[in-house]
């Protein structure tokens, strides 16, 4: 099979990022963005994926995290989408609940090539680190969009903000393990339209 990889560069007077993915990595991550947390986060989404990541993400940090951290979501959607390719023999569903101490999250998601994101979450904490905590939303809806998938994301219940959005994106990389893994039994693609276009 051939490896299933990606690569950006985006460059706009707000960011500068480059990005390399594969889908069918070992959870391997060489992360750089000046946001501790998001680093952290991305870590975790990218190990418990069973991706490999690189990335090397500037931003107007003067101003908050917001352009960062979307730009590294649209990217990485991007990212998604060309190395799915065709998106022959994916299994395209994957969901994904994973606890966190007191907390419990659900991630589910469709590569459908339609574009969605229902996200229910409320953090008590604005910031974790440099990082507004109402940029987990605005990140998932980044990636959604630009890697054509319905995604649902749910905080069930917690307490601590740190714990709540660990959770999230954990769960956002094992369900995107399970979607894009490859089952021999699809024969073109799992959709009776033959197709999941973007």
């Amino acid at each position: 099979m051939e490896k299933r990889q990606a690569e950006i560069k985006r460059d706009t007077f707000e960011t500068q990022i480059e990005m390399y993915l594969e889908l069918d990595g070992e959870g391997k991550s060489e992360i750089e963005t000046g946001v501790g947390f998001f680093d952290h986060m991305l870590t975790l989404f990218t190990k418990h994926g069973l991706l490999n990541l690189k990335l090397k993400a500037k931003g107007d940090l003067y101003v908050d995290s917001h352009h960062l951290v979307e730009d590294v979501g649209i990217v990485l959607g991007k990212c998604i989408n060309s190395a799915l390719g065709d998106k022959k023999g994916i299994k395209r569903y994957g969901t994904s609940y994973v606890p966190m101490d007191e907390s419990l999250e659900l991630v589910s998601m469709d590569i459908s090539g339609r574009p969605f994101l229902v996200f229910e979450g409320e953090f008590s904490t604005e910031k974790l680190g440099a990082f507004e905590t109402e940029m987990v939303e605005e990140f998932f809806r980044a990636v959604a969009f630009n890697a054509g998938i319905t995604l649902h994301a749910k905080v069930l219940y917690g307490k601590n903000t740190h714990h709540m959005i660990e959770g999230l994106f954990k769960a956002l990389g094992r369900a995107l393990s399970e979607a894009v893994q490859i089952d021999p039994r699809i024969k073109g693609v799992m959709s009776t339209k033959g197709c999941l276009f973007l």
